[in-house]
């Protein structure tokens, strides 16, 4: 299975518009951050996406999509939906499934409600299947588990992705958690059942704290409470640049004592398990 980061930034995007700080006129290219995507390829050619943010037309032209079995959504706020209507190109054989939890569904279909009705002719329009889901999803060998977690008041979800996994249980693979403030025991339970995850990937907004995202301490120690050994900070705002988030990950993990290996991630980042 492979994991490309399509893009690791906040809903603002790195860099922001209008903004003249440090990170936003960087000169490091993993400073230049989109919003938060995850694409995901199996061994048998099952391709998915989760999040389809503003950028999607530009991030599937970088990574190279030429087709999309399923899109996956955490919620349906702006940064993480909004690209949505660019998966027509890929819609004209069969429609695409969109999976996502009763609030976030709802607010797709009302966002993009013009999919759902008749239009004029012309200018075309994304073939989906919106799905509720609150059950493990199948996808060829893959397996998409939906983890509810909390990004402040809102219920929304996390992914775990497994590959050859006769059920939930049987595989360790992958957990992308992004936007999110708050994790239950029983979603740490459903994450980490059949083993730890090999790698996590969690949304990590800044050194200081917020109301609906975790700091970056919050989110390694999420990692470190699923026993995960590697994990990835997305989701990442401009008040730190890629070098002062991967010292922050070095240096909190060292003083800890800590056997996690935790560093930010950036956009085009390819992972393999």
């Amino acid at each position: 299975m492979k994991l490309t980061i399509l893009g690791s930034g906040t809903s603002q995007g790195v860099p922001v518009i209008g903004c003249s700080c440090p990170v936003c006129t960087s000169s490091d290219s993993r400073d230049n951050r989109y919003r938060c995507s995850l694409y995901i390829e199996g061994n048998d050619g099952e391709r998915a996406i989760i999040d389809t943010g503003p950028e999607f037309r530009l991030q599937a032209l970088q990574a190279g999509i030429t087709g999309l079995d399923a899109v996956f959504l955490t919620h349906a706020h702006a940064d993480h939906i909004h690209g949505l209507d660019d998966i027509r190109q890929l819609s004209w054989e069969k429609p695409i499934p969109i999976y996502g939890n009763s609030p976030a569904i709802a607010e797709f279909r009302e966002r993009f409600s013009y999919i759902f009705r008749k239009t004029q002719a012309g200018g075309g329009k994304p073939h989906v299947k919106p799905i509720i889901t609150k059950e493990p999803v199948q996808l060829g060998r893959l397996t998409f588990i939906p983890i509810p977690v909390k990004h402040g008041n809102i219920e929304i979800l996390g992914w775990k992705i497994a590959e050859n996994a006769i059920s939930c249980k049987a595989s360790t693979g992958a957990v992308y958690l992004t936007d999110c403030s708050y994790i239950d025991e029983d979603a740490f339970s459903l994450i980490t059942e059949g083993g730890p995850p090999e790698l996590a990937i969690i949304g990590g907004l800044r050194i200081r704290s917020h109301d609906t995202h975790f700091s970056f301490k919050e989110a390694i120690n999420a990692g470190i409470h699923m026993k995960t050994k590697q994990l990835y900070l997305t989701h990442i705002c401009h008040s730190h640049s890629h070098r002062e988030t991967e010292d922050y990950c070095r240096d909190f993990v060292l003083k800890q004592g800590l056997s996690i290996d935790a560093t930010p991630a950036w956009d085009g980042l390819e992972l393999e398990i």
